[in-house]
């Protein structure tokens, strides 16, 4: 694929910087977390970049997404700032939920996030629902919706991507394969190893794609959402990615077979964009680590501003449990 027009280098370069935005800010996270500075639980998404970068490229602002607990990297993709959702995972009231919603609830609708969720799978059928009223509306706007390989196990799976076909809804769902439901292997629950055929019963196309080229999933993600824009309906894309931190909080991942870290991080997405960069002279190492060090910098200070934050008051936090 030839890659000499400058608006195309531009555009790789600032997904460079969108992953290491999502990877330093992840690894902040779980510094906060384990000093005690941000309670309750985290769910990080280190090694799984590309699928929030380069999907989200692909969209439109007018556009909207669903996504998991382990969504930090779609919301900042999307472009929260990392100040507000530091403060809402560290509970303050300049936080995205005014700090009431915590790590798993990362909202911004004003971005087109129309919201993360604790329960496992329910933006699917969230994203059929806005799919649908984009349609009904003769809107030509496209729903994505976020989740991991376990949710294909559970009924509102199956029942989403039903009501998505009949209804030729304009969605387009994407599973981000990360080998493990929680701490299960994905074939200690699931029959098979290509979630995407999943997508047969349903007459939807089912796309196996490297999660981890960036370049790979943004060109994906495209051609599905041309389809549902242009009324072709639902695809279910099944981003082959991992994670490298365990399921949530301090969770060590002991279940790992050894080796396999390793042979994903040789395929680490920063990585291999920075690599593909650096050998097109667009680049260098040294201009790399400048920039890790500046985006280094900027997360720091947005932790810092989001910890002298206030915490909600009572009032502000009774207007989201009782009705006037």
């Amino acid at each position: 694929m030839a890659r000499s027009e400058p608006a195309h280098h531009d555009r790789r370069l600032d997904w460079y910087r969108q992953m290491l935005l999502i990877r330093l800010f992840e690894e902040k996270v779980q510094e906060l977390f384990m000093s005690g500075r941000i309670e309750g639980t985290t769910h990080l998404c280190q090694g799984q970049e590309a699928v929030s970068v380069g999907a989200i490229a692909a969209m439109q602002p007018s556009d909207v997404l669903t996504n998991t607990y382990r969504g930090h990297g779609q919301a900042l993709a999307r472009g929260m700032a990392p100040e507000t959702a530091f403060a809402e995972l560290m509970g303050r009231s300049t936080g995205g939920s005014g700090g009431v919603g915590g790590s798993m609830h990362l909202v911004d609708f004003e971005a087109g996030n129309i919201g993360s969720n604790a329960i496992v799978g329910a933006g699917l059928p969230i994203a059929v629902g806005a799919a649908m009223s984009f349609k009904l509306r003769r809107q030509p706007h496209v729903a994505l919706t976020f989740f991991g390989d376990g949710a294909t196990n559970i009924g509102t799976f199956h029942e989403a991507l039903n009501m998505a076909s009949v209804w030729a809804a304009p969605v387009v769902f994407i599973i981000e394969n990360n080998l493990y439901g929680e701490y299960s292997p994905l074939r200690a629950t699931t029959p098979l190893d290509d979630l995407a055929r999943r997508a047969d019963p349903f007459g939807m196309p089912g796309v196996i794609v490297d999660g981890q080229d960036v370049e790979i999933v943004q060109a994906a993600v495209a051609e599905a959402i041309d389809r549902a824009r242009t009324g072709g309906g639902p695809s279910l894309l099944e981003m082959k990615t991992y994670r490298y931190r365990g399921h949530s909080r301090s969770d060590p991942a002991k279940y790992r077979p050894e080796g396999e870290m390793d042979r994903w991080k040789a395929r680490d997405p920063i990585e291999l964009l920075g690599a593909r960069l650096a050998d097109e002279r667009l680049l260098t190492t040294d201009q790399q680590a400048e920039i890790r060090s500046e985006i280094q910098g900027q997360i720091d200070a947005a932790a810092e501003r989001a910890d002298a934050a206030p915490v909600p008051t009572l009032e502000e936090i009774g207007g989201y449990v009782y009705a006037d």
